[in-house]
């Protein structure tokens, strides 16, 4: 299928070619040209569900910073308390502006006693590592940004521990949710996380550049693994109630406001960069908060459409919305105001009000 032709200028990753060949529908997203969807999105998002999907990630940003005070530097440019964290752990954190605006999510893997891992969205990932560099400045910590070293391939579903199993000598199987080993993947040199955006079991595997290609085609030959392109990857997090930065994470929004006030440290001892934004927001409630929508009817609600009371008026914005494979159901994340959840509400689809029922997140969890 041909790329999107506003895709021109967007960097391709090393599998580009690997999607071509199957047929992918390429879009550009975050300044890549990457897989939306290989031939049916519902059938790749029911695939992660029941058995294994194989996603490209290799867009995402991998930023390093080693040094005697690379955990230091860490501590005072995010706001989650990395430096006791253990070699071989992970952790979800954020980094944020003085004002106390998300500037990117990430995940931040110690590697080995002084040298640590930062994991960037793609579309942030020069923000994120510039922000590092500053803020890093008066620390004994090298940032270097290794992005064009690194590919990703993400195996996830119920189906990927056996999977990976097949190919790694790796200890896979006591590997916790949010660590990391090192370890040969299909006899190539790679670092094996348990980590992912799915709501599933799986694996997310680090590898050169240059064998992209190959870990692709073990992972792909085994029977009944699905290749899964964004859009399975959008609708699988958003029934997990995982944000995405750009719809439910902005410079403009805080993690309270997300509902993902448990990141922010206030106790550590260091003076990180926006604490003093994020200690006067913790004070009071956010004016709204982050909730889950189900439909009662069949149109899904869509990023920026209003929610609506019984009487018109707006109280709320959708961040992301879609048909759920899982439940049948429409459903959606959106911020609402303080004070309606429990009134009559809908989303103003197209002019036309459709009924929502407000729920906690996620919409899905895995038993």
């Amino acid at each position: 299928m041909p790329a999107d032709p506003t895709a021109k200028n967007a960097k391709q990753t090393p599998l580009h070619d690997v999607h071509q060949d199957l047929g992918a529908n390429l879009v550009d997203f975050a300044g890549y040209l990457m897989p939306l969807r290989y031939k049916s999105e519902t059938a790749e998002h029911e695939a992660v569900r029941t058995g294994a999907g194989l996603f490209d990630l290799s867009h995402m940003g991998e930023i390093f910073l080693s040094g005697p005070a690379a955990g230091a530097a860490l501590d005072f440019a995010l706001v989650g308390n990395l430096s006791p964290m253990p070699v071989g752990k992970a952790r979800y954190t954020m980094i944020c502006a003085p004002d106390g605006g998300v500037l990117d999510d990430l995940i931040v893997y110690r590697l080995e006693d002084e040298t640590w891992m930062v994991v960037a969205n793609a579309a942030n990932a020069a923000v994120v590592r510039d922000a590092l560099i500053d803020r890093a400045a008066g620390f004994d910590a090298e940032v270097e940004d290794r992005s064009d070293a690194y590919a990703l391939i993400a195996l996830q579903g119920p189906r990927a521990q056996e999977i990976l199993e097949g190919f790694t000598d790796a200890p896979v199987a006591g590997l916790k949710y949010y660590a990391i080993l090192a370890g040969r993947v299909a006899g190539l040199d790679a670092l094996i996380a348990r980590t992912g955006y799915t709501g599933e079991d799986g694996f997310e595997v680090f590898v050169a550049a240059s064998d992209a290609v190959a870990l692709w085609r073990a992972f792909a030959g085994v029977e009944g693994v699905v290749p899964a392109g964004l859009a399975a990857r959008d609708s699988l997090r958003l029934e997990a109630g995982m944000p995405l930065y750009g719809n439910e994470l902005t410079a403009e929004t805080s993690p309270f406001e997300a509902g993902l006030g448990r990141v922010v440290k206030l106790d550590k001892a260091v003076d990180f960069v926006g604490k003093a934004a994020l200690a006067e927001r913790a004070k009071t409630p956010p004016g709204r908060r982050l909730v889950g929508l189900v439909a009662r009817g069949r149109r899904a609600p869509r990023k920026g459409y209003q929610v609506v009371t019984s009487g018109g008026t707006p109280c709320g914005v959708v961040t992301s919305g879609a048909p759920s494979p899982t439940l049948g159901k429409p459903i959606a994340m959106a911020y609402l105001d303080s004070g309606v959840e429990g009134t009559d509400l809908a989303v103003d689809v197209r002019g036309r009000p459709e009924p929502v029922d407000v729920v906690d997140l996620p919409f899905y969890k895995r038993s």
